[in-house]
């Protein structure tokens, strides 16, 4: 293999270059003093010929700028650009003291005779090439150089530090800025475009079942976060959206209200005081709105078997075959039973935990193997797996069906003890509902122990404590918990949100009574109604029970009303 041919370098090399002699930084500064100067000379030449320079015409793009990218955005790019461009006019004056300052050392060594430069270093600082010929420094001027050269150096530090900003950069700048800008409202578009379509898809679905009321909440909720997200993020246009974005979710809200819980019906209201009994005996008092519910769709309340428990695995009284049970309360108590099964395989702890509830209720349907059929193979409820174990159990059993998928959907047109996203926007007939759930609850130990007090107290105010704190009004603040009369009749007047008595009531509201007429509240309920000319209520310990009445919206004894925003 041939010699491969290396180059040698010399340890030693010769130094042509009188200026490689000279401090790194001193020649640094040299170079950009050159290079400064023909940038000058050219500014200076294109003013001549009538034409702006580099720097007007930066400032100028800078300007053009702002105005089509907007003074937000366009204004911090110009009073940046604008700064540098001041950096510069400071760096030039800062260069050109440096300047003065190395002639006048020059003139001073010239003058003592122990410096000379020669014609050909000056023709190079022109001409921005290193200088041609030797600097020759005799020993009596070294204090003189070198002072000299400090100074220089420390202005070609701070040189290299604040390098000029050329126009070129100055546009790059401004350009980057619009763009900025430009993607941002575009985010914001897209974000905006995206919500909107999935609430008018959420509003379609909506319109059709309660499921799709809640599917379009959500959906509602998500774009309003969305389009938050894209005006935080400065999309200027996001805010129109944002206005259609509240118009959806009113629309939201007056289809929650218009879609709220249908009525139970009278016979259903019947066995209210038997529904109380059996729950509060199996351990589940809080959901006798949801086994209403249950109840309404299972029979309406008619019949002799009005919660269709013949089958139920706890009916040991009559055959396990459709309609079979001939004892309404044997009915009430058998299917209450096993719906308190269902709550608990289905580890629901309130009613208001809708997920849980969902699985419970379609367990009471299928039978509580779905329940831990859907939480082993699916995480819990969901109207495609309630769907899917109805075919598979029709196909294992020979049968044309098994049981009701839509179970939950229909179950949930009765239900208003709590869950729904906008259940603040209708929340005076949920509390309503709560408060009729109870009726024919006697000596109210439920209500008064609920509330703390180990042994019986007058419980009017525990009971409609014990309403509110289930519809979740307590928590949220809309009401306070109290368990004298007057302590409630005291915070909603300081709270502003006090009626006099004579006016009219909406549903839902605190109705306080004054049975001596001495000024102080003795007892409070729940309006249920009010028709113009009489008030209908729901009380607790009225007669150490409770129940339903009517007052004259002109009687006496009411003292005034708690008006309850939800």
């Amino acid at each position: 293999m041939k010699d491969i041919k290396v180059k040698v370098h010399d340890k030693s090399p010769k130094i042509r270059n009188p200026a490689s002699r000279l401090p790194k930084e001193l020649a640094r500064s040299t170079v950009l003093r050159a290079k400064e100067k023909s940038t000058m000379l050219f500014d200076n030449a294109e003013r001549e010929k009538g034409q702006e320079s580099g720097i007007e015409y930066a400032v100028k793009k800078v300007e053009s700028a702002e105005y089509r990218a907007g003074s937000g955005t366009a204004s911090a790019a110009w009073r940046s650009g604008k700064k540098l461009a001041v950096k510069t006019r400071e760096i030039i004056k800062e260069r050109k003291q440096g300047q003065e300052a190395a002639q006048a050392v020059k003139e001073a060594a010239a003058e003592t005779g122990k410096a000379s430069v020669s014609p050909g270093r000056e023709r190079g600082i022109a001409s921005s090439s290193f200088m041609q010929d030797k600097i020759r420094l005799k020993p009596e001027s070294k204090e003189l150089v070198k002072e000299t050269k400090r100074r220089t150096v420390k202005k070609s530090f701070h040189v290299v530090k604040s390098s000029p900003v050329m126009p070129e950069k100055i546009k790059t700048q401004t350009v980057i800025s619009k763009k900025e800008a430009v993607r941002t409202a575009k985010a914001a578009k897209q974000a905006a475009v995206k919500s909107m379509q999935a609430s008018k898809q959420a509003v379609r679905t909506a319109s059709t079942t309660t499921k799709g009321l809640k599917v379009m909440a959500k959906e509602a909720a998500t774009a309003v976060k969305a389009v938050l997200g894209a005006v935080m993020a400065g999309g200027g246009a996001a805010i129109i959206v944002l206005v259609l974005m509240i118009g959806i979710i009113g629309g939201a809200a007056f289809m929650g209200n218009s879609q709220s819980a249908e009525p139970l019906s009278a016979e259903v209201l019947a066995y209210t005081s038997m529904i109380q009994k059996y729950a509060n005996e199996y351990g589940i008092p809080e959901y006798v709105s949801s086994i209403q519910a249950i109840m309404m769709q299972e029979s309406g309340g008619r019949g002799t078997d009005p919660m269709q428990a013949s089958e139920c695995p706890y009916n040991t009284k009559y055959p396990n075959s459709p309609g079979a049970i001939q004892d309404p309360e044997y009915s009430i108590k058998t299917g209450v039973k096993y719906y308190a099964d269902c709550i608990s395989q289905s580890d629901c702890k309130s009613p208001q935990d809708m997920e849980k509830l969902k699985l419970s209720w379609q367990g009471y349907n299928y039978g509580n193997g779905y329940i831990s059929w859907a939480i082993r193979n699916h995480g819990g409820y969901s109207a495609e797996n309630a769907l899917q174990f109805s075919r598979e159990q029709a196909a294992s059993h020979g049968w044309s069906g098994y049981g009701d998928p839509e179970y939950v959907p229909h179950v949930m047109r009765y239900y208003s003890g709590g869950g729904f996203l906008f259940a603040g926007l209708f929340g005076n007939e949920q509390l309503v509902t709560i408060a009729k759930g109870q009726l024919g609850d006697e000596g109210g130990r439920k209500f008064w122990s609920w509330y703390g007090f180990e042994s019986r107290v007058e419980w009017c105010a525990c009971f409609v404590s014990w309403c509110a704190d289930q519809a979740g009004l307590i928590q949220s603040g809309a009401v306070p918990k109290f368990a004298l009369c007057t302590a409630g009749v005291d915070w909603f007047q300081s709270q502003g949100k006090w009626r006099s008595a004579g006016s009219m009531p909406v549903a839902g509201s605190y109705i306080f009574f004054d049975w001596d007429h001495d000024g102080k509240s003795d007892h409070v309920g729940i309006v249920e109604s009010c028709d113009g000319t009489t008030v209908y209520t729901v009380e607790g310990n009225s007669g150490d029970m409770v129940k339903q009445n009517r007052y004259s919206v002109n009687s006496p004894s009411v003292l005034g009303y708690g008006v309850v925003i939800y």
